[in-house]
């Protein structure tokens, strides 16, 4: 079942997504070459404390307990990275995923940040990987299916120029889902359109779903390593992340985790966002 909230209930997760917000900026203004993945840890660490929220990453899942309040993703690193002493060097590229509760509702986004100058390919990554985001998030409106977020997300990708001595894998069996009382709820969103799940769920005001495409410049495979967390591509090609909680408003798609509500992402896909109910 897709839980659907009221808009009492979107504008609490929109408190949670500012937090969320803040703590993705003050990651995103530290990293540089030097930072180890943990110090970004307990930056975000100090920003949600700082705004009484909690972390809904340092939490059990699955049968295991993340031991961060980030995902500290680097390279051929997709997603799930755990923050340590691993140290960024110039040219890297780290994806950073951070979520937090305030009130028993959940925010969750992730960017990917370039260390200093990276490879003209690895730049072009990030901004198909965050392009297809944006194109996923703007079919988030009332009367669409679940199927048309994943062919806006994978027709964006397949319509991009390949990188030089590359392509673009659009990494299989991980996506994005359902948010709210929980951080991940019904239903799971593809990144691409697979034949047999048909059209899916009709998207109606009250849904609210984490659009998370993940793109290697590579394979779509992954495997996971011994720590029981790290995904990572199989043919060891470098990979982007990106992520913004969305509900869907009678006046338009919301954009939770972004500080204006997505309105500019939005505007210039023709799309409007609807009022952020905390003015």
């Amino acid at each position: 079942m897709v839980e659907i909230k009221t808009p009492e209930q979107i504008a609490k997760m929109r408190t949670a997504g500012l937090v969320v917000a803040e703590a993705l900026k003050a990651c995103r203004e530290a990293v540089a070459p030097g930072i180890t993945t943990g110090e970004l840890n307990d930056i975000a660490d100090k920003v949600i404390t700082s705004h009484g929220a909690t972390s809904n990453f340092r939490a059990h899942h699955g049968g295991l307990w993340f031991p961060g309040v980030i995902c500290a993703s680097v390279n051929d690193e997709v997603v799930h990275g755990i923050p340590g002493d691993r140290v960024l060097m110039e040219g890297d590229l780290i994806s950073i995923d951070c979520g937090a509760i305030v009130d028993g509702w959940h925010g969750d986004a992730a960017i990917t940040v370039p260390v200093g100058e990276v490879r003209p390919e690895v730049a072009m990554l990030s901004q198909v990987t965050e392009g297809s985001m944006w194109a996923g998030v703007a079919q988030m409106k009332k009367g669409n299916r679940l199927v048309d977020v994943s062919k806006a997300i994978e027709g964006f990708i397949r319509r991009q120029p390949l990188p030089p001595k590359g392509k673009w894998g659009i990494t299989e069996g991980y996506g994005g889902h359902g948010i709210g009382s929980a951080m991940h709820m019904e239903p799971h969103v593809l990144n691409y359109v697979e034949g047999r799940r048909g059209k899916g769920v009709k998207l109606v005001p009250g849904t609210v779903l984490a659009i998370e495409p993940m793109v290697s410049l590579g394979t779509p495979h992954t495997s996971v390593l011994e720590d029981d967390w790290t995904v990572v591509t199989n043919d060891g090609t470098w990979a982007a992340h990106w992520e913004h909680s969305v509900a869907i408003t009678e006046q338009g798609p919301l954009v939770l985790t972004a500080f204006d509500g997505g309105k500019a992402a939005l505007a210039k896909l023709g799309v409007t966002a609807a009022p952020d109910p905390l003015g």
